[in-house]
């Protein structure tokens, strides 16, 4: 991953291959922000005119390359747009931050050494530039070869390496809080990218019983205790729904707990994530089209994995327990068939009216198994239905919730570390439709809404008077666009900093 370093030296004096700077949208033209001042003197203070002859107008996403002023020992300045020009001594926004630096990062791909000199006004900036370069300098290219001619796994010929290192100039070295700033970046970001390699695993490497032990490598790597739950403890313990959903694959199921303790912990969260590690559909096969991506279907159970594993490597005072619930859903001689009857970890029946409503299912008896811990609230994160994508697009999540305080803050904090997301409703109305005349509640309802249905399923599954929260993140786990700001094509470990700042919220005793 990309090598972060604080300096206090002078853009012309610093050794590196490019300098990048801000710019933002002005009334009149771009305007040069905070940081690039001694560029801007470079050239006699004409810079914003220079870049708008080029065309640069300071719009989010916008990168205008151009020859270093004389003097300058780097060779190139790379201006990136930041969006409209905030009031008056307001300043960047951290979004407006990472982003510019995770554009930037991907526009230097091949560059060894880059000084960033995008505003920072304080530590929180530093770490939010910190972030957009890690997440923005991702690259997954662990399958990509060099035609065959140099061996299996060889980087290809035209592959060009991430940004190597990012000085962040204006940033005080010897200053605490700038370097906890830029630790407590490295550490999420770098589980967050985990969670994104994960992702891109095509499902021929990654089925539930590789991803589990990923996850006993890591956890012994941070003193992280760890319990998986193989077909036999999982048939010995009635957890119907997992098991149900894998029956049809060669590739059984597990269920992965993590738990990360704090001797000054005074709360205790279960994240619980869905690990269908490939989708077919199941019986309920999916038509040609919606398959290729189905690789992503463990987006959730990536995020709760790495979310624990941050929280760990930050020491956060409070307990979080992840569970992640892993399966493959497969159709064969052994699967699951519309029309049958599981019996949940909770007791409860379910009729199968759709193998292609799976998430729920497996979800359901992680939150049953998560509930008897009776931590003080529980978050589950799924790549649930293609409904909520109808709702909210592909870059925004849905967040419902059984208490609207839990489900404003959860948003809150979404919002906070730069991840889109929406309070969803759980109307009580659609409840009835998934009445079933065979089992105590049926895996479908009405259609329409059926965002909405799932998360009302998921409530019956919680355990009484536990706060829980929902987070749909069907749209924004894999991008098949191109990229964007900090996000890759491909997976994005949506959520992980979501979870990870609602560990730092109820550690600090702000989160209820």
């Amino acid at each position: 991953m990309t090598a972060l370093t604080l300096s206090t030296a002078g853009a012309p004096g610093l050794r590196a291959d490019a300098i990048v700077i801000g710019v933002a949208k002005g009334a009149e033209g771009p305007v040069v922000a905070p940081g690039a001042e001694a560029v801007d003197k470079a050239y006699d203070g004409k810079l914003a005119g220079v870049l708008e002859t080029l065309g640069a107008a300071g719009a989010e996403g916008e990168v205008t390359k151009l020859p270093a002023p004389a003097g300058f020992k780097a060779p190139l300045v790379v201006a990136v747009g930041l969006g409209a020009e905030p009031e008056k001594d307001a300043g960047f926004d951290a979004e407006a931050l990472r982003k510019a630096a995770g554009v930037a990062a991907r526009a230097l791909t091949g560059t060894k050494k880059a000084a960033f000199a995008l505003p920072l006004a304080d530590a929180a900036d530093a770490g939010a530039v910190a972030e957009g370069v890690l997440l923005g300098a991702y690259r997954f290219d662990a399958y990509k070869d060099n035609g065959g001619a140099a061996g299996r796994g060889a980087k290809a010929k035209n592959s060009r390496s991430p940004l190597g290192e990012a000085a962040l100039l204006g940033g005080k070295s010897r200053d605490r809080a700038y370097k906890a700033a830029l630790e407590r970046a490295t550490a999420v970001v770098e589980e967050l990218n985990r969670a994104r390699d994960l992702i891109n695993t095509p499902p021929n490497d990654l089925d539930p019983e590789a991803f589990a032990a990923v996850a006993q490598t890591a956890a012994k790597e941070h003193g992280i205790k760890v319990q998986v739950l193989d077909e036999k403890a999982l048939v010995k313990g009635g957890y119907g729904g997992i098991l149900g959903v894998g029956a049809g694959s060669a590739a059984g199921p597990r269920l992965v707990k993590l738990s990360y303790t704090s001797s000054k912990a005074k709360k205790h969260l279960a994240f619980v994530g869905k690990g269908i590690t490939y989708d077919s559909g199941g019986i309920s096969l999916k038509p040609a089209g919606h398959n290729e991506t189905m690789k992503c279907d463990m987006s959730g159970a990536a995020a709760v994995f790495a979310a624990v594993v941050a929280a760990a490597r930050l020491g956060l005072e409070v307990n979080v327990t992840g569970w992640l619930a892993l399966a493959e859903n497969m159709p064969s001689g052994s699967a699951t068939r519309p029309g049958d009857v599981l019996r949940m970890y909770s007791g409860k029946t379910v009729e199968v009216l759709n193998t292609d409503a799976e998430g729920r299912l497996v979800l359901a008896d992680a939150l049953w198994a998560a509930s008897q811990e009776k931590p003080d609230a529980i978050v589950d994160v799924a790549t649930l239905t293609g409904a909520m994508m109808l709702a909210l697009g592909n870059r925004t999540f849905g967040i419902m919730a059984n208490d609207d305080a839990f489900r404003s803050a959860v948003h809150e904090a979404a919002e906070e570390v730069g991840e889109p997301a929406w309070p969803m409703p759980l109307p009580e109305h659609l409840r009835k439709g998934m009445d079933s005349p065979t089992a105590d509640i049926a895996n479908m309802g009405e259609r329409m809404g059926g965002g909405l249905v799932a998360g009302l399923f998921l409530r019956e599954f919680v355990g009484e008077g536990i706060t829980w929260a929902h987070l749909d993140i069907a749209g924004p786990a894999f991008n098949e666009g191109g990229p964007f700001g900090y996000t890759p094509k491909g997976g994005t470990g949506t959520a992980v900093r979501t979870l990870v700042r609602l560990a730092e919220l109820t550690a600090a005793g702000d989160l209820g």
